[in-house]
């Protein structure tokens, strides 16, 4: 006869989820698990991700190296009904790269930044100017905006503990 696990013994793969009123571990520093996702915008995402313009190009091929940054980073992710360029989940972190395209959308990214922002999702823009021609100076700027993300959630993950 088997033995049946009670549902309140966790299995070996058993992952603690603050969903379910559980704390997590500083692996993850936001819950980005929780984060509502339009799944209607799939299509455009994958159309995006095949697209892509030379700056998020450039941009992905220098940080989509987990080891150098020490966190996975996604590419066009679905955050509500908007889409984030690059999300670092792990930090609630969206970087986006704005080009002229952006210029008269200007309401429409106010509109997502206070959606994200509202989700506790930090929103770091960054010109795709600099992006072509000087991405190492966009490098060690994302590698501090990392940092200091990391250290602010730290901060705020222990005092509310």
């Amino acid at each position: 006869m088997k033995t049946k696990l009670n549902s309140s013994t966790p299995s070996s793969d058993y992952r603690v989820h603050p969903s379910r009123g559980e704390s997590w571990t500083a692996d993850s520093l936001y819950p980005f698990w929780e984060i509502p996702k339009n799944k209607l915008l799939n299509e455009r995402v994958k159309e995006l991700r095949k697209a892509g313009n030379l700056a998020e190009v450039l941009f992905w091929k220098a940080f989509k190296n987990k080891k150098q940054l020490g966190f996975d980073i996604d590419r066009q992710v679905i955050i509500g009904n908007y889409i984030a360029d690059f999300f670092i989940p792990e930090l609630g972190l969206v970087f986006e790269i704005d080009g002229s395209s952006h210029n008269d959308k200007m309401n429409y990214d106010l509109e997502r930044d206070f959606f994200m922002k509202s989700l506790g999702i930090e929103v770091i823009r960054i010109s795709d100017i600099d992006v072509k021609k000087d991405i190492e100076k966009v490098h060690y700027y994302v590698l501090k905006i990392i940092e200091d993300r990391k250290k602010y959630l730290i901060y705020h993950f222990k005092k509310h503990l």
